[in-house]
C-alpha cells in the first residue's frame, strides 16, 4: 500500500482582544460634546472683563468720556436706584419698559404662534402669510419707524407696535418649522389608532412642535429688548432706552454704560427664565 501522506493543518494564532473599547471623537471626560456645567468659566470670563475694565481706567489709557469707570457707573446706579438723580427714579424707567416689551411679547405670542400653527398646517394659509413675513423679516425696526410715526402718531401705541414686530416673524416662522418636527411614524400610528385630524395636532404635533416654539419665543423676547431703544425714541418721557438716549445727549457716558447693563442683566434674565421654562416644559429635549 503506499504510504499516507499526513497533512498538517496551519496554526492559527488568536489575536488578543482589547480590554476596552476605543473611544472615537472623545474631547473630554463627559459622554458627549459640551456636556458639563460651564457657570464656573463664565463667572471667572466676567471677573475678568471687569479686572480690565478697571485697569484700563483707573491706568488712564481711556478718557471717561469715551469709557467711565466701573465706580462712577455703579455710582450713578446708585442715585438713579435711590431716586436721588436729575431725572425720574430707575425703577419708572424699569416699569415703563418692562410694560412695553411684556405687553408687545405677550401680544406677539397670542397671534404668532397660532398663525405659525396655522401655516404649519395649511397651504393656503402659508401662501398668503409666509410672503410678507419674510419680506419685514430682515428689515431692521428703525426703516419702518416713520412710517409707524406717521400712521399710528407718537403716542404708547407705536412704541409698543414697533417691539410687537420685532417678536412677531420669529415666533411666527418657529411655530411653522416646530409643525414639522413630529415624524410620520408618529402621526400614522395616532391616526391608526382612530384619532381625528384635531386630535394628531393637539397631542402629536404641538407637543413635537413645542421646543421649537419656544426656542422662538427666547429669540423673540431677545429681540424686544434689542428693539427696546428704538421704540423709546418716539417721544418717551420714561424708559430705560430713553435714558439712554437722553444721557447721549449730554455726553453722559456713565449714565449710557449704566442703562446698558440694567437692560442688559434684564434681557438675560429674561433668557435664563424662558431656558428654566423650557426645561421645565420640554424634558425630553435633546435626549434621544
Amino acid at each position: 500500500m503506499p504510504e499516507s501522506l499526513a497533512l498538517e493543518a496551519p496554526s492559527v494564532t488568536e489575536t488578543p482582544t482589547p480590554s476596552h473599547t476605543p473611544s472615537h471623537g472623545k474631547t473630554s471626560a463627559f459622554h458627549e460634546l459640551g456636556e458639563g456645567s460651564s457657570v464656573t468659566i463664565s463667572v471667572v470670563t466676567i471677573l475678568v472683563l471687569f479686572a480690565l475694565w478697571w485697569i484700563v481706567t483707573e491706568a488712564g489709557w481711556v478718557k471717561p468720556l469715551f469709557l467711565p469707570s466701573p465706580q462712577s457707573v455703579w455710582q450713578q446706579f446708585v442715585l438713579y436706584a435711590s431716586g436721588q438723580a436729575n431725572d425720574q427714579p430707575l425703577w419708572q424707567h424699569l416699569s415703563a419698559s418692562l410694560l412695553r416689551v411684556l405687553s408687545a411679547f405677550v401680544l406677539a405670542c397670542l397671534t404668532a404662534i397660532p398663525l405659525g400653527i396655522a401655516m404649519g398646517c395649511s397651504r393656503v394659509v402659508r401662501g398668503v402669510f409666509d410672503p410678507p413675513l419674510e419680506f419685514y423679516r430682515p428689515l431692521p425696526p428703525l426703516a419702518y419707524l416713520p412710517l409707524i410715526i406717521i400712521w399710528f402718531g407718537i403716542n404708547e401705541l407705536p412704541k409698543v407696535l414697533l417691539i410687537y414686530l420685532s417678536c412677531f416673524a420669529p415666533l411666527a416662522l418657529a411655530a411653522r418649522s416646530g409643525m414639522k418636527t413630529a415624524t410620520q411614524e408618529q402621526i400614522h400610528a395616532a391616526a391608526s389608532m382612530g384619532a381625528s385630524r384635531w386630535q394628531v395636532i393637539r397631542h402629536v404635533i404641538l407637543p413635537a412642535a413645542l421646543p421649537e416654539i419656544l426656542v422662538g419665543m427666547r429669540i423673540a423676547i431677545g429681540f424686544g429688548w434689542t428693539t427696546l431703544v428704538a421704540a423709546e425714541m418716539v417721544a418717551a418721557s420714561l424708559g430705560l432706552g430713553q435714558l439712554v438716549l437722553n444721557a447721549s445727549n449730554f455726553l453722559r457716558t456713565d449714565i449710557v454704560v449704566m442703562g446698558i447693563i440694567v437692560i442688559g442683566l434684564l434681557a438675560y434674565g429674561f433668557d435664563l427664565l424662558m431656558r428654566w421654562t423650557a426645561q421645565r416644559l420640554v424634558p425630553w429635549k435633546g435626549r434621544g
